[in-house]
């Protein structure tokens, strides 16, 4: 299954991507996020893997992260393992105006085993997942000019 999902930040490129390419930040935009441990390579570069466990409902999933492109400021993509689901996450970042940045995340599941009847069942689940998890990002981001 493959989907992308869009936001417009009312920010400037550069404060978004400062923001989203710092792994201590992923904790205030994923709320679910209980541990990131990198595990290989240097944290956030490519080649790099880090393993996080998530919260979804009242289950704890593993996921082994593996960052496949660093670009600032347009392009930091990843891969995401866990039992029954492959992800490949690819994000986009371009200005809008000097104040205004849009996010672009084009995304990729396979399924196996269990998982794949939930794919198939209810695919709208992950593409809703992921829109809200940039909406958290934006608001995170918008929030933090406060700071």
């Amino acid at each position: 299954m493959k989907f992308t999902c869009e936001v417009e930040i009312d920010l400037g490129i550069e404060r978004v991507v400062e923001l989203f390419q710092d792994p201590e930040n992923i904790k205030y935009w994923q709320p679910g996020l209980l541990k990131r441990e990198p595990i290989s390579g240097e944290n956030g570069l490519p080649g790099s893997k880090a393993r996080m466990t998530i919260r979804v409902g009242s289950r704890d999933i593993e996921m082994i992260e593996t960052i496949t492109v660093r670009n600032p400021p347009h392009e930091f993509s990843g891969t995401y393992d866990a039992k029954g689901v492959f992800n490949v996450v690819s994000n986009y970042f371009s200005p809008i105006t000097p104040h205004k940045t849009k996010y672009v995340s084009q995304q990729e599941f396979r399924f196996s085993g269990f998982m794949k009847a939930i794919g198939v069942m209810m695919p709208d689940l992950f593409r809703k997942t992921s829109l809200q998890l940039m909406s958290q990002f934006k608001e995170f981001a918008e929030k933090s000019v406060l700071h």
